[in-house]
Formats: C-alpha cells, structure tokens, sequence
C-alpha cells in the first residue's frame, strides 16, 4: 500500500464531483505544487515539484487554462471543509488590484487606485472571506470585466461566460448568494469596504433586498435622511449628515477601550428607496470615528443592524483590515500573483486553488469540528490595520502580476 496523502484526502473532498480522473489527478498536483515549491510559483516550477514527466507543465497550462471544470463548486466544497474546523464571524469583501504587464490578461485596463495614489495598469478583482477567530479564509472571487471585455470579440476570446454579468456589483452580490447562503452555519453580517472600487448605493440596495445584515463603508456622498423626517424628508451627504449628527449629540461617545477608537458618533437614518412593505423608511445606523482636531468627519459606515451595541459594530468594522493582511500572505506564499495564462476560467481556477491551498496551510490537523453556532457576546478580535508590502522586483519570462492589499 502506498503511503497516506494528506493532501490528496483534501483534494479529493474539493475536486472529487470531477468526473475525469486525470482532472482530479491534475487538481492535486497543481495544490501540491502551491503548498511545496518556494518562491514564485509558475506552472513549470510547480510541474517541477509535482511531477517528473517532461509534459507535466503543458498539463498543469491545460488543466487551469483550458479544461472546462467548474470553480464554483469547488469554493463551496471549500467553504464546507473551513466550516468543519472554525465558525464564521463575519463574510468580508474586499478589493485584490493585480498590476500587470500588457495589455492581454482577462479583465486588464488601467485604473485609479484611492489607497496608493496612482494609476496602474491592472486587473481589479473582489474576494470574499470567511473571518474568523483564527483569521480570514477566501471562499468565492470576482474579476471586474471593464469595456471592452464586457461584451465584443475580448469577451469570447476570454471565453466568459454568458451569465457572468460585466457589473462589479452584481458579481459580488452573486458570490454572496453562492457563499452566505449555502452557509451551514448561523448567519453573520456581510462587511464591505468597497469605497473607490464599485458602487455602495448598488451594493447597499442590493444586500437589502437580499435581507442580509451588513456593514457597510460609504463615501462622503452618499445621500441619506434622518430617519425621523420621513420619506419625504431632505437627503444629505453622508459627511453632511454625521455633522448633522455631531449637532445634534454634540458629545461623542468614548471608547477608551478600543484601540484606535478613542470615540465614536452614531445615528439613526434612512437610506432614499429603501423601504418596508408597508412604506415606511427602513432604519439604519450610521456611525463614524470624527476626528477631535478638524472637521473630518472620519471613516462613514452605514448598517441595517440598528439594535446592536456600537462596540459590536466597530468589532466588524475592525475585521476589514485583516483581509489586507491575508492577501499579503496570498501573494507572498501562496502564488497568487503568479497566474499564467488570459482565460477568464483560468483565472478563476487558480484563485480557487490558491485558496484551497492556504486554508489547508492554516487548518489541516487542527481541533475537531467545532460548533457552528456563535457563542453569547462572542469577541472579533481583529488585528492592526494592514501594512502594504512593496512589490518585489520581477525577473523571468512569465508576465508579472503583483496584488497590492488595499
């Protein structure tokens, strides 16, 4: 008998509904490849690891690039396996830029990024994580499809979809469907901190139609209303409405012991179109950090999730910043920058086994499964905000991508 594979169990429970043996077989090889070759991870260097054959690299290219297995189930399998080990605290989306070289890539096109200052050439894609107590897991990807990729002789080239929308934001709220959904798991609040990248208004809408609890992060523009005034009440920026709010309840609220969050102001208002069946304005929180030396309103957030404790609510906040963290790991161990290929699948096929192979990395031969049910005033305990980590410089023959955690 041959020697027992940790990893190969592992694949099998991802990739086992795959009906073609050499997928399967390729499956492997390529997580194989990820969990065990050091430094950049090209397709021949994970050949190298995985497999003494001299075809084993167009193999692998195939295998991500051109077979036509879904990614879809695989992220839920996925999701499934993270469950039996860690509960979900919250489902967090955040932004993944990818600069690139040329002009081919899937989804290329040149970009302002808020966070750096610049614009870049790049692909802009969306990850969904399952925050935990023992860190941020990515279960579901998007990739932005700007024009001309939307629609045209780019789009088929790429070979996407049909059903894959070109709106960042109704991707995103589609991975969403795929991944808090099918959650076994009682339900957490879906944390987004988007600014800059798609449309909170869209995203808002769209998680209150899903009625899904949600925090949110909106820009200074975003148009709001007390919640007292009625539908028919003026609407105000966002930044406008948190002055409004620090008039209102001139003392803020102190927080001396959250790091970070020396006070805090919130208030209750309404989002214009948003509405209960029987037309009367649905209530939200917004709450922000002012900023005690200008007139900075501070970072805005808005939430369904009015009845909460406002320590609660910056607990989720505070969990954005470490998907930051995670990606920065991504990339620095786990090759997510180091894609080979245009296809919009391949992209897709890669981003899912990446994932597979850090969550395998954090929790393979750990605790028993643990009850999915969150515990009374169960604790987020979220880390410093991320550091960027500079890109490295690039030499070799693949074209380069290198993701910048925002």
């Amino acid at each position: 008998m041959g020697e027992w594979d940790p990893v190969s169990e592992f694949t099998d429970q991802l990739f086992g509904h795959l009906r073609r043996a050499d997928q399967r077989r390729w499956a492997h090889a390529y997580l194989h490849g990820l969990l065990s070759t050091p430094g950049k991870k090209s397709i021949r260097r994970l050949a190298a690891v995985a497999s003494d054959s001299p075809t084993a690299s167009q193999a692998l290219h195939q295998f991500i690039n051109e077979s036509p297995w879904e990614w879809a189930p695989v992220c839920d399998q996925l999701r499934r396996w993270v469950e039996a080990r860690v509960r979900p605290r919250a489902w967090t989306a955040a932004p993944v830029v990818l600069p690139k070289r040329g002009e081919k890539s899937c989804g290329v096109h040149r970009r302002f990024i808020p966070q750096t200052g610049r614009t870049v050439n790049c692909q802009m894609g969306t990850a969904v994580f399952m925050s935990t107590q023992e860190g941020e897991f990515p279960v579901g990807w998007c990739l932005f499809l700007p024009e001309p990729w939307a629609r045209g002789p780019l789009r088929e080239q790429a070979r996407i979809p049909r059903t894959t929308t070109s709106s960042a934001e109704d991707q995103l709220l589609d991975s969403l469907d795929q991944v808090v959904r099918r959650s076994e798991c009682e339900p957490v609040p879906v944390v987004a901190d988007l600014d800059g990248y798609m449309d909170p208004r869209r995203l808002v809408h769209g998680l209150i139609g899903r009625r899904l609890d949600f925090l949110v992060a909106i820009p200074d523009g975003f148009p709001l209303a007390l919640l007292e005034r009625g539908p028919s009440g003026p609407r105000r920026p966002a930044a406008a409405m948190a002055r409004a709010l620090s008039e209102r309840c001139p003392e803020a609220r102190p927080l001396a012991a959250r790091p970070g969050w020396a006070s805090v102001r919130d208030g209750l208002v309404q989002v214009p179109g948003a509405v209960a069946a029987d037309q009367r304005p649905l209530p939200f929180r917004l709450f922000t950090q002012p900023d005690g030396e200008t007139a900075d309103p501070g970072r805005l957030w808005i939430t369904n999730m009015v009845r909460r404790p406002v320590d609660e609510l910056l607990e989720y906040a505070e969990r954005h910043p470490a998907t930051g963290e995670t990606v920065g790991l991504l990339q620095r161990g786990f090759g997510l920058r180091d894609f080979e290929g245009r296809s919009f699948p391949g992209w897709h096929h890669h981003m899912a086994l990446v994932s597979a192979a850090f969550a395998y990395s954090r929790l393979a031969g750990g605790a028993d499964r643990q009850d999915c049910r969150p515990g009374p005033g169960a604790a987020i305990d979220g880390p410093s905000r991320p550091v960027l980590v500079p890109r490295a410089p690039w030499t070799g023959e693949e074209e380069p991508s290198y993701p910048v955690a925002v």
